[in-house]
């Protein structure tokens, strides 16, 4: 008897991303992408427990995730700006940029 696989989607699509500097995604310590903006990365995995990290090379962020057969969980992930960070992005090129990584619900937003 085989059991219906699960499926994984991080999408990169928070209107209020800087759109700078990509976000790399390991899924159970395999990459899984190098996320720019607009982009989105969806595995089938084994249903039951799996753990996904992100970072953008200055924050780390992790998400342990146990999925039933046939779940299909999104996960949204963003580079946003703190307080200063555009002014320091127009100034110096370079700011921090604060890692947002969350579940969230329903089917999986149309690409811009």
């Amino acid at each position: 008897m085989s059991v219906e696989p699960a499926r994984i989607t991080v999408e990169r699509l928070h209107p209020e991303d800087v759109q700078d500097r990509r976000i790399l995604v390991d899924l159970d310590g395999q990459r899984i992408g190098a996320l720019a903006f607009g982009k989105r990365a969806s595995r089938e995995v084994a249903p039951g427990p799996h753990r996904l990290k992100a970072n953008n090379t200055l924050f780390w962020k992790n998400i342990e995730v146990e999925l039933q057969p046939g779940e299909h969980a999104r996960f949204l992930v963003a580079n946003l700006p703190g307080r200063g960070t555009l002014s320091l992005l127009g100034f110096l090129g370079v700011g921090p940029l604060f890692l947002e990584f969350k579940r969230v619900d329903g089917p999986p937003a149309p690409t811009p």
